[in-house]
């Protein structure tokens, strides 16, 4: 795999592909053109895919998945269903934990290494937040146990409130949970753009939030924005951009984040992944991305030489 700088800890960059059809049968043309791009990973959006029904695997399908990945030089990730919320409700708990159950089946079958799931969110107004944060808690270091036996390092990816969501977890407070957790296969996503979003909605420093999820992340998602939360009536989404506001996905350099300011902050782990999630409106754009990507995953610093310095 090619390396962004010798001293980096980024050890693969890459870029989430297109949903395409929910079939996945148009895969090959966009693993064609990630392979002409030069990236060394790609992450699989199998929650947009017909692999999972009832919880269950659709093992026929799955082993067609399998076929249409083998032979290729990339490396994989996978993001899980954006519906899985393990802060839910009780009795709907366990069917969030099949579905991620099944999501660990899939991941490791096509030899992934990283599976991502969203943070939970509380929306239940009677809900108890720090009761639906233990749920949560219990539920990660279970199934991280299953991840570890499948070789899948799970990825807790920090979010925002959205859709009526009264509590998710900031990055410190994620930063908290995965410390509680102590499991060496529950790490985190960090999502630079939602980090400032999140932050935006209670006023604190995303920076130096970022600083505290750094040490337990696994995996990058890097996209553009300009870290506000969605305040305004917008028809169509080019009107959110042209705004500014919302969880753009807009290329890198787009945005307002200061990327220099982010890979100060948040020295990482040796093995990091560095994932751009961008915006399908914005694919004209992925060409020139990938040198823009490589080149914020440069400036990031290991852990090890932050301490040393």
């Amino acid at each position: 795999m090619q390396m962004p700088l010798p001293a980096s800890p980024i050890r693969a960059c890459g870029y989430s592909l297109r949903e395409g059809s929910p079939e996945f049968d148009d895969l090959g043309l966009s693993l064609d053109e990630a392979e002409a791009l030069g990236v060394d990973v790609v992450e699989l959006p199998v929650y947009a895919w017909h692999l999972v029904i009832g919880g269950r695997v659709l093992t026929d399908r799955l082993a067609d998945l399998s076929r249409a990945l083998a032979g290729r030089r990339l490396g994989y990730s996978v993001h899980g269903p954006l519906a899985i919320n393990l802060m839910d409700l009780p009795e709907r708990l366990p069917r969030h934990e099949a579905v991620l159950e099944a999501s660990i089946e899939v991941a490791g079958t096509i030899g992934a290494d990283h599976l991502v799931i969203h943070t939970g969110v509380v929306r239940e107004p009677g809900d108890d937040i720090e009761v639906a944060y233990a749920r949560q808690r219990e539920a990660l270091a279970g199934i991280g146990d299953k991840a570890a036996a499948a070789g899948i390092t799970l990825c807790v990816e920090n979010i925002f409130r959205f859709v009526g969501a009264r509590e998710t977890a900031s990055p410190l407070k994620l930063a908290g949970e995965i410390a509680a957790i102590d499991h060496e296969a529950v790490r985190a996503t960090l999502d630079v753009s939602h980090a400032y979003i999140r932050c935006a909605e209670t006023r604190h420093d995303p920076l130096a939030e970022i600083a505290e999820l750094a040490p337990y992340v696994a995996h990058l998602h890097l996209h553009d924005s300009f870290g506000r939360p969605k305040e305004l009536w917008t028809y169509d989404p080019a009107e959110a951009a042209a705004f500014g506001e919302g969880d753009l996905h807009l290329p890198i350099g787009w945005g307002s984040i200061d990327w220099a300011a982010v890979a100060a902050a948040a020295p990482l782990a040796s093995g990091t992944v560095a994932i751009l999630e961008l915006n399908p409106r914005h694919w004209r754009e992925i060409g020139a991305q990938i040198p823009a990507l490589r080149a914020v995953a440069a400036r990031f610093r290991g852990l090890d030489a932050a301490v040393a310095a």
